[in-house]
């Protein structure tokens, strides 16, 4: 069985960083695209970073220069390194993996993050 397991959220101030991390067990399949996408209150999910199995990464505009995403050489285990976090930043993240042969997606439960003085 599949299972995602984020951490390394918490509480920062404005322009603290934060790494997070997610650790995926259970892959039997080979994996594709590793990304991570927030949810604040009130909002829809909204994708933040993917990254290939070749290591190109994307960003969303809003986080583009700030943070930077990166996976293992197993490419089990996803990464986001998170600098110069702003208010708006504020959300839970949830890392996602992509089934390569199928599309098929698994989502991990979630890591909050909350910027605030």
């Amino acid at each position: 069985q599949v299972r995602l397991v984020e951490s390394g959220g918490g509480l920062v101030q404005p322009g603290g960083s934060l790494r997070l991390s997610c650790a995926a067990s259970g892959v039997i399949f080979r994996i594709g695209l590793m990304g991570w996408y927030r949810q604040a209150p009130g909002k829809q999910r909204e994708l933040v970073s993917f990254i290939s199995t070749g290591g190109r990464a994307n960003y969303a505009d809003s986080v583009q220069g700030r943070f930077t995403i990166s996976r293992d050489t197993a490419e089990n285990t996803v990464y986001l390194q998170m600098n110069s976090l702003k208010a708006e930043d504020t959300a839970v993240y949830y890392c996602n993996i992509v089934r390569e042969a199928t599309g098929s997606e698994y989502w991990g439960q979630g890591t909050q993050v909350t910027v605030s003085s």
